[in-house]
Parts: C-alpha cells; sequence; structure tokens
C-alpha cells in the first residue's frame, strides 16, 4: 500500500475510534465525579486516610489537599529511589544519586515523566511499579480532579465549596484509570509488548555474539503511561523500543490510549454544565489544532530541502522503519499536543520546522487535547479568556455559562496565561547565559538553541519528551528541570482553582439576547483565534530564533 494512503487510513481510523469512545467515556466519567454513592472497595480506603466523604471543600482546602498529596508523592518517590538497594527487586542497581532522584520523583508526581537517566539501566522492577508506575495513576487522576472542581464552580452558586479532592482522586483512579489500564495491558501483551521480572537474559545472536536482553513489567505500566498522559519509558528508547512498541498495531493503540480521556473530557464538560452543546464546541477546537498539527507534521516531515534527504524521500534518521514517516508523525504530534511526552522516535532527529510544530504543540498550553484533565482547564481559562474578550467588543459585561467574568476573574485567567511562558522563557534564558550550562548542546546555533527551549518548554508544560541532543544529567540541570516542572504544574492549578472558588460564589446570570452564545461556529472561531493570538504574541521571538531560523535555511 502507498505509504501516504496507508498513513491517512491509519489517521482516519484513529479519529473514528476517537469518535466513538466520546461519548460513552465522557458519560461515565460524569457520572463518576458526580455519583452519590461510593462502592464498596472505596470504603475501606476513605477510613484508612481519614476522608469524610460527606464533606465538600472551599477551593483553598482543595488546593491545600492537592499539594499536600503531591508533596508527600514527592518525598516518598524520592526516599524509595535513595533506598533502592535495600528493596527487592532491584537488578543489583545502586540507590539513584540524589539529584537524579530529585528530578524523577518531581518528574513523576507532575505528571511530566522526563527523564535524565536510562530506565533499563537504573531504575529496579520494585521502584518501577510500586514508585513510577503508581505516579502515573495518581498524577493523572489529580489533574482530572482538579477540571473538576473547575466545572463544579461553573454549576455551582453561591457556595464556597467545589468538591472534595480525596473522594475525586479515589474514584477517578478505582473507577477510571485502574480498570481501562487492566484491560488495555492484556491487549499490549497479547500484542507482543514484555511483561515478565526476568532481569536480563543473555541470547545468542545469529551472527554468533551474544547480547543481554533486559525484560520487566512493562506491558502494565506502558498502558498507564499512555492512558494517564504521562510518558516516559520503561526503556530508554521509550515507545520507539520494540519490547515497549513492538508493531505498527501497538503503535496506533498507544496514539489512541494517550488520546482519549482528554478528548472525551469535553463530553463530560458539557453534562456536568448541563448543555452538550457547550463540550461539542470545546471538542471542536481542540480537534481543529489536533488535525492541523498533526498534518503539518507530517507534510514536513515528508518534503523538506536537503540533497540527501531529498534523495531518501523523507526524513527517516531517528525514525524506526517498522512504523514509518506518517505514523511518527501522528505520533509526535500527539504526544507533544497532550502531556504526555512518550515519543517513538528520537525529536532531535526531526526535520526543523516539523520540531517546530512539536515544540509550539507544548507552548500552546497542550490544550489540544491536553492531558487528562489539564488540557480542558487550560481550554476553559482560554474560553474565559475568550468570552471577556468579544465583551469588550459590544461594551457589555461578559457571562459564561451564567456567570458573569469581573476583573476577579479575568486576574485569575491572565495569570494562568502568563505563568508557563514566564517559566519557560525565562528558565532558556538564563539557561543560555551560563557557559557551562549551554556547553550540555551538543549542537550549536539555531538548533541547539532549540534544544534548551524545547527542554524548559517540555518541563513547564508537564509534557517530558526532549531533543535527545540535550546533555541534562548535571546536578544544575537536574535541579532546576524539576523545579521548573513543579511550578510548571501547581501554580496554574492554584489559579484555576481559585477562579473555580471565584465562580462558586456567583448566583446565576440569565440568559438573554444579548448573551454570547458559547457553543456555536462562531465562539469556535473565536475561541481559536484567542489560542493562537496568545500563544503567537508570547512565543514567536523564541521560535524564529530556534526552529524558524534553522527551518528557513538553505
Amino acid at each position: 500500500m502507498n505509504p501516504t494512503l496507508a498513513g491517512f487510513l491509519q489517521a482516519l481510523l484513529l479519529v473514528a475510534a476517537l469518535a466513538a469512545s466520546y461519548r460513552p467515556l465522557g458519560d461515565y466519567l460524569a457520572r463518576v465525579l458526580t455519583a452519590p454513592r461510593h462502592l464498596r472497595i472505596e470504603r475501606p480506603l476513605y477510613r484508612l486516610i481519614g476522608v469524610d466523604t460527606t464533606a465538600d471543600q472551599t477551593w483553598y482546602v482543595y488546593l491545600r489537599s492537592v499539594l499536600a498529596f503531591s508533596a508527600i508523592s514527592v518525598l516518598f518517590l524520592y526516599l524509595f529511589q535513595r533506598i533502592q538497594n535495600h528493596l527487592w527487586l532491584t537488578l543489583g542497581f545502586p540507590a539513584v544519586p540524589a539529584p537524579t532522584a530529585w528530578n524523577t520523583a518531581t518528574s513523576f508526581v507532575t505528571n511530566t515523566n522526563w527523564q535524565s537517566y536510562s530506565g533499563e539501566q537504573t531504575m529496579g522492577y520494585l521502584v518501577q511499579m510500586a514508585g513510577l508506575a503508581v505516579q502515573n495513576f495518581l498524577s493523572a487522576a489529580v489533574g482530572v480532579a482538579v477540571v473538576a472542581a473547575l466545572i463544579r464552580g461553573f454549576t455551582r452558586t453561591e457556595t464556597d465549596r467545589v468538591g472534595n479532592f480525596w473522594v475525586d482522586l479515589t474514584r477517578l483512579t478505582v473507577r477510571v484509570l485502574l480498570p481501562i489500564a487492566f484491560v488495555f495491558a492484556i491487549v499490549l501483551l497479547a500484542s507482543g509488548v514484555v511483561q515478565n521480572l526476568h532481569g536480563f537474559q543473555t541470547v545468542h545472536t545469529l551472527a554468533g555474539g551474544t547480547q543481554s536482553l533486559p525484560g520487566g513489567p512493562v506491558a502494565s505500566q506502558e498502558v498507564i503511561k499512555e492512558l494517564g498522559t504521562n510518558g516516559g519509558g520503561f526503556y530508554n528508547a521509550n515507545s520507539a523500543h520494540p519490547f515497549e512498541n513492538p508493531n505498527a498495531w501497538t503503535n496506533w493503540l498507544e496514539i489512541y490510549l494517550l488520546l482519549v480521556v482528554a478528548f472525551a473530557l469535553p463530553r463530560t464538560f458539557g453534562r456536568m454544565v448541563g448543555d452538550n452543546r457547550q463540550g461539542y464546541a470545546i471538542v471542536s477546537v481542540m480537534a481543529l489544532f489536533w488535525v492541523a498539527s498533526a498534518s503539518l507534521m507530517t507534510v514536513f516531515e515528508w518534503q523538506h530541502h536537503g540533497t540527501a534527504l531529498q534523495a531518501a524521500g523523507a526524513a527517516m534518521e531517528g525514525k524506526e522503519v517498522r512504523l514509518g514517516i506518517s505514523a511518527t508523525a501522528l505520533f509526535a504530534s500527539s504526544t507533544t499536543l497532550t502531556s504526555t511526552g512518550a515519543v517513538d522516535a528520537s525529536h532531535d532527529s526531526l526535520s526543523p520546522l516539523g520540531g517546530g510544530i512539536a515544540i509550539f504543540d507544548m507552548m500552546l498550553g497542550e490544550i489540544a487535547p491536553g492531558g487528562t484533565g489539564s488540557g480542558l482547564y487550560g481550554m476553559l481559562v482560554l474560553a474565559v479568556v475568550t468570552v471577556f474578550v468579544a465583551g469588550l467588543m459590544v461594551g457589555r459585561t461578559p457571562e459564561y455559562l451564567g456567570k458573569k467574568l469581573s476583573a476577579r476573574e479575568m486576574k485569575f485567567a491572565s495569570l494562568y496565561i502568563l505563568t508557563t511562558p514566564a517559566i519557560v522563557l525565562i528558565g532558556t534564558g538564563v539557561a543560555m547565559s551560563f557557559p557551562a550550562e549551554r556547553a550540555a548542546m551538543l549542537n550549536s546555533g539555531a538548533h541547539g538553541f532549540s534544544e534548551v527551549l524545547y527542554a524548559f518548554t517540555s518541563a513547564a508544560n508537564n509534557n517530558g519528551s526532549a531533543f535527545a541532543g540535550l546533555t541534562v544529567t548535571s546536578d544544575w540541570w537536574n535541579t532546576t528541570l524539576g523545579l521548573v516542572m513543579l511550578f510548571g504544574r501547581f501554580l496554574p492549578m492554584v489559579f484555576v482553582l481559585a477562579l473555580a472558588g471565584s465562580l462558586a460564589r456567583q448566583k446565576p446570570v440569565p440568559s438573554t439576547a444579548g448573551t454570547l452564545h458559547t457553543h456555536d461556529a462562531l465562539f469556535v472561531g473565536m475561541l481559536s483565534a484567542v489560542v493562537l493570538i496568545v500563544v503567537g504574541l508570547t512565543y514567536f521571538p523564541a521560535l524564529a530564533l530556534g526552529p524558524l531560523a534553522e527551518g528557513l535555511q538553505k
């Protein structure tokens, strides 16, 4: 079959699968977040952690619960790595060095899963299963819990309560992530993904030599790595490794898994606010950006300047032959538009403009569809800004879903929008100003700058993928990127939850003839324009110095 046609059919099948999942999964998530009864398996967990399931929390208490839980998780995971050499199933590995342990703990708790180490050479099986994989579930659930609190801010009136974090966290983990991960782990296992505790096995090659092959509980971690938009591979090669991603079918399935929850959440939003049209409007914007990104990425990887690349017909450097250009571009676009960060190719080997699309995807704030929960609350904040701008244009007080958007709400939305770009650009500028940190770049010029810009963009947006040409194993990089991941994850959550509390306290405003319709094509176009303008004005100078400059070179 023609490779272009095969890539198109693969993308079309993916769209059909996501469309088929949108309604049932979105409705199920809404029922999970609004159900009045607790499952029998959940009640012992509530008693164990001392949770009063009948007590709703204010936005401040909800935030305090998020931060406290995450701080304890970072401390536990850090200590778990530091005592690895005293645990079972260590494979003889020593304790993880303190800077790497810090970076990894913050990385997995923030849903970033940035890895400055080689997984099969650093982490024992117990740390992988009871440490890293557990955080894959919990960090994903935290993101959905935060967006659930924001949605309650729209649906509740004259109250300061936005839900119970511990109930949301437990339900999302037990009722959603664990069951889906269990089923698809079996599917991946049946499709050839490794799942064992064999350690390293020596095998004889056809050439008469020997090779040491690492095993591991890969399938069980691979599925939640994608489903929870975590990223982070069991092996250093991530999803380019044949033990994690053996064939075209598993590659397609992993793309589906990393998109399905984030694309279904707008339906959950529509159900919870009582107007499914609102969900369709949000998911339409997400789909527009996803289709545009995947299309441009594919075009740039198939067509580019360069004598050798034109003779080869495509930029195959750093890509798996068994997957091909189209599948790799689809994976790269999807993983950078979400907060997944899993890769099935070396992003450092993408064409200059293809790499620029990957960076720009993350700079969008990963909202198309974004991470589990974080994508939707990012899009909703931008929707608030869009409604406010539209209100200014017609000279009336802006309203969104029956709530007035005053100066207070806009301050929270503005701080949310400005936080991540500030972290990215300041971090990149500081790194480029220090000679020792510039020395970590394996490439000079525009591509070297792109490597640094990609690293801070990925860390601040909790993506976790990287241009592999940057050496980030030093104490400075481990510490700095760890702080960037923490600030990039939790500072925006502060403003999201504050916005939720502010909205929940308001009285509902009746819709009038002058109220902006936020479910039609006009609003979809306005929201898309606001996303592009906000990102373009903020990041364009940095993009011009990096991928654009490199891509325009002859």
